[in-house]
């Protein structure tokens, strides 16, 4: 599996605060079948123009000194749209995922349906391929309101624990499942114990290990690659399954 979106960059925002806090988790993650993971701290638009803080190759460099055995870390940030989209975005390094030409972008959480559509038009026309990252958070987040996303050019990214949850952001994050609107999971790990696996389980034991290996293997190896990503069919997860799958497989990590 590969997580492309992570705050294990230690120190440097709300997520790992140390190297042994950093390397603890990706133990965790190599042992559950991560092979890939991209870190991506907070960043913001209002931000771009200083250039990414040294301190972030600071950590980057510590980190990759000690990273375990059988993963691979690549670079980016997840890009608070907090203001109008610089024309020329794509000529500041560092803000794509793993040197590409897609984004990891959020906006706060009462954006309206409109403003996150003409945002992510901006970076569209920028040149670059938006991936929303947990589109379930927005109280905005509807099927209709993700397709017409999608059909701007943005990627959604659902967070993988979150579909293990119960109402709110777990029942928004299960309708894009059901209606084939995500593209990839990821965890969203901020040094704790959310793992992209946990999700992965989930849904091969819903019956979708097909829609499991294209959300957290294939596709995020195509975004990585610069690739087109493959659709994911769509995958209903009935309540009475979800109960039985969660006291299977234990509360989401």
């Amino acid at each position: 599996m590969i997580d492309l979106h992570s705050h294990l960059l230690p120190g440097v925002d709300d997520g790992s605060k140390t190297i042994e806090q950093s390397v603890r988790v990706l133990l965790a993650m190599r042992e559950a079948g991560v092979t890939g993971l991209c870190l991506t701290p907070h960043h913001s638009v209002g931000r771009i123009p200083r250039g990414m803080p040294a301190s972030h190759d600071e950590a980057y460099a510590a980190l990759s000194a000690v990273v375990p055995d059988g993963i691979t870390l690549y670079r980016g940030v997840e890009l608070m749209l907090d203001r109008p989209i610089p024309a020329d975005i794509r000529q500041f390094p560092g803000l794509t995922l793993g040197g590409t030409r897609r984004i990891l972008v959020e906006f706060t959480y009462g954006a309206a349906v409109p403003a996150v559509a003409n945002a992510l038009t901006q970076i569209v026309q920028a040149g670059l391929v938006p991936v929303l990252a947990h589109p379930e958070r927005y109280r905005a987040c509807t099927p209709q309101a993700v397709s017409h996303w999608k059909a701007i050019g943005a990627l959604m990214q659902v967070d993988a624990t979150t579909i293990l949850t119960g109402r709110g952001r777990g029942q928004r994050a299960r309708e894009l499942l059901a209606h084939g609107l995500a593209d990839i999971i990821a965890a969203d790990n901020h040094g704790d114990g959310r793992i992209i696996g946990a999700g992965y389980r989930f849904l091969c034991e819903a019956g979708g290990a097909f829609q499991a290996d294209l959300l957290a293997v294939k596709n995020p190896a195509a975004i990585l690659a610069d690739e087109a990503v493959e659709p994911v069919p769509p995958l209903p997860i009935k309540t009475g399954i979800m109960d039985k799958l969660k006291q299977l497989l234990g509360p989401a990590e």
